[in-house]
């Protein structure tokens, strides 16, 4: 077992899957739908797609922060508030210096840059407030360490759709280090015309419902996240046994989209992830794929898992739940893995036509299992060949 476990104090989070924790798990369950839209009005070409969406009003950026108030930032603050109180009291225990916050994303306020251009375009004005800091990737850190006044290190990962699963590394040294006492993990990425219409010119985006793991899989459908943790190394207290055990990260940068085809950076990161938690495979209950439905990652990842795992590990991906959230990603998958492991869910079935890719490595898609193992490992692959894999589990 892992000589530095990460203990995860708090969760709070915002996607198609909803923000209640209620609503999380009959979503995860499979007795409520998840906010997944077929819409118009996203595409240049004038097609539908279908895009998760973080349903709901969102909280107002308080004005002093006015320099700050982004749609992405408001979806920050949906997941943040709800752990704002066990936030606070790690403030008071190490102090506003000692706790630090890495946030992964790969649009920031973008969404707001948009409609900010399209007016410029109209009226020869930007709209009132923008500014381009709104849409700098290091925006999203910056307003949480304001937001809660915080004077630790603070930054941001932006590593594509690995972005929000790094930030585990990142904190994990920080941690390790003594540099801090506790950090704020997590990630937003908000819905916008740049990533839908950039996928759709890769000919990556399905418009229809995607389909991991299914012949019949055409590509990925994008959604918004936000999900935030607090980490410390200090375990609170014997009903406090969840943490990161370990992580393992590769950059393969086998191409600047598609991944290496016999999944050579996946496997290594799952590896040094097993490695660093001190598990064995046969150890791991559940594999959180990263599971896009587009042809190139399924094949990949299902080679990758096979490699590592074999053919009797339950796993799913639950991308059809949330869409593709990009940066976000990693975190909102970690969520899902916290929710399982904290309330002891059912593994998230998974999702498709009920067709299995038969050209694909043997793998066991996870239909109605429960989580038999201690412990549970979630990949990101990102473009570039930019591989995080999370391994979660009870520590004691």
């Amino acid at each position: 077992m892992s000589d530095f476990p990460v203990y995860i104090h708090a969760c709070g989070s915002h996607s198609a899957l909803g923000k209640e924790i209620a609503d999380i798990h009959q979503t995860l369950q499979g007795t409520k739908a998840p906010s997944m839209r077929v819409e118009d009005g996203w595409l240049n070409d004038g097609k539908s797609t279908v895009v998760g969406k973080a349903e709901g009003e969102l909280p107002t950026v308080p004005s002093r922060l006015a320099a700050f108030d982004t749609r992405n930032n408001q979806l920050v603050l949906s997941a943040l508030q709800q752990i704002e109180d066990q936030i606070q009291q790690a403030k008071e225990k190490y102090g506003a210096d000692r706790i630090a916050v890495v946030v992964g994303t790969s649009t920031s306020g973008i969404s707001d840059g948009e409609v900010a251009l399209s007016a410029k375009l109209n009226t020869s004005e930007f709209s009132d407030g923008y500014h381009y800091h709104k849409q700098e990737l290091g925006n999203p850190a910056e307003f949480i360490a304001e937001y809660l006044e915080l004077t630790g290190p603070t930054y941001a990962i932006s590593t594509a759709c690995s972005s929000s699963g790094r930030v585990f590394l990142s904190a994990k040294r920080l941690l390790k280090s003594g540099f801090v006492d506790a950090v704020i993990v997590g990630g937003t990425d908000t819905l916008c015309k740049l990533t839908l219409n950039g996928f759709n010119s890769l000919e990556a985006l399905s418009n229809e419902h995607c389909l991991p793991f299914s012949p019949n899989r055409k590509g990925i459908n994008i959604g918004e996240a936000s999900a935030y943790m607090l980490l410390s190394a200090e375990q609170k207290d014997s009903d406090d046994p969840i943490a990161l055990l370990g992580a393992g990260d590769s950059s393969d940068a086998h191409h600047i989209s598609a991944p290496h085809p016999e999944g050579k950076g996946a496997i290594e990161a799952m590896e040094k992830a097993l490695k660093d938690a001190g598990l064995n495979a046969s150890e791991i209950g559940y594999i959180n794929a990263h599971g896009t439905a587009t042809p190139l990652n399924d094949a990949m990842e299902s080679k990758a898992a096979y490699a590592v795992f074999g053919s009797q590990t339950p796993i799913s991906s639950t991308k059809p739940l949330t869409g593709h959230t990009l940066g976000a990603a990693g975190i909102i998958e970690a969520s899902i893995c916290w929710h399982i492991l904290k309330f002891n869910l059912p593994l998230p079935t998974q999702i498709n036509d009920g067709e299995k890719d038969a050209e694909l490595a043997e793998i066991n898609l996870v239909q109605n299992d429960t989580l038999e193992k201690k412990a549970i490992i979630s990949n990101s692959f990102a473009f570039g060949g930019n591989n995080i894999s999370l391994i979660f589990g009870y520590h004691s």
